[in-house]
C-alpha cells in the first residue's frame, strides 16, 4: 500500500521529496503528493515528515 498524506496536516516543507529513493512525492499548491503507482512502500517519508502527516 502506498504512502498517505493527510492533506490537512502537510504543511508543504518538502522534507519527503527529498527523502523519496524512487521520487514518488512532490508538492503541488503546497500539500505533498504520492504518486501511488511510483511508491515502494519503503516509509522513508513517513519517518521524516517534521508533522507526522504521512502514513503507510
Amino acid at each position: 500500500m502506498a504512502a498517505v498524506v493527510d492533506q490537512g496536516t502537510c504543511v508543504g516543507c518538502e522534507s519527503c521529496v527529498s527523502a523519496c529513493p524512487v521520487s514518488a512525492i512532490s508538492v503541488n499548491d503546497g500539500k505533498a503528493g504520492v504518486d501511488a503507482g511510483a511508491c515502494v512502500d519503503c516509509g522513508s517519508c513517513v519517518s521524516t515528515c517534521p508533522v507526522s502527516a504521512i502514513s503507510q
